[in-house]
């Protein structure tokens, strides 16, 4: 456990107060990542076989089964699913059905503002942390006078750039996470239209047989 313990500890010493940072912002997107993906596994995000059964017994027009199907989602969808269904007689209902939507992504999108901003800070912050290095580097270089040595400088630019490397460590896996998330919640939000739009349909008719008519 020694090693990658001194390793880090070399890493923080050499990159400073900016290194630190950008590791603790690292955490905290290590952090938020978890979590959405707790999330929407809780929410059941992308698995909507009983609510697709719902839309089935609509165009069937069969509201019983369309209801039974309704309560065996465990869909974070079914309470809207549920206030489209409600909403066929009712023009009220229909004008919430996008606010109600709205209010269901909006809790899928919490984190996502942090994972944006860190995956556009990082880069920055590392960058800065490499102009710091520089100025020392060139610093030491100053005060070395007529005895230069090259290691110095060469030295003193491969800690500076170290800042810069590291913060594109934070900003990448970070920026990939966020665009995934975000196609997920995007294909979310066209099954959300849909549920809306089936709302602002009405029921088809139940096909029955007239009495009498038997079919061969």
């Amino acid at each position: 456990m020694s090693g990658p313990t001194d390793r880090v500890a070399d890493l923080l010493a050499l990159g400073g107060p900016v290194v630190m940072l950008l590791l603790a912002m690292s955490v905290v997107a290590l952090a938020v990542t978890f979590y959405k993906l707790w999330q929407f596994r809780a929410a059941r995000v992308g698995t909507h076989t009983r609510l697709q059964e719902v839309l089935e017994a609509w165009d069937l027009g069969d509201e019983r089964v369309a209801r039974s199907r309704l309560a065996e989602s465990r869909s974070h969808l079914a309470p809207l699913a549920g206030l489209a269904l409600k909403a066929r007689d009712d023009e009220a209902l229909r004008d919430r059905l996008d606010a109600e939507g709205a209010m269901s992504f909006a809790k899928l999108e919490r984190g996502f503002r942090i994972l944006d901003n860190i995956a556009q800070l990082a880069p920055l912050l590392g960058l800065f942390g490499t102009v710091l290095g520089m100025i020392d580097a060139f610093r030491a270089l100053q005060a070395a006078g007529a005895a230069v040595d090259p290691s110095i400088l060469a030295g003193g630019i491969w800690v500076a750039l170290l800042t810069t490397a590291v913060g594109l460590a934070v900003a990448m896996p970070t920026s990939l996470v966020l665009s995934w998330l975000e196609s997920r919640v995007d294909r979310e939000r066209d099954f959300a239209d849909l549920l809306i739009a089936r709302a602002r349909s009405p029921l088809a008719p139940v096909a029955t047989t007239p009495a009498g008519v038997v079919h061969a």
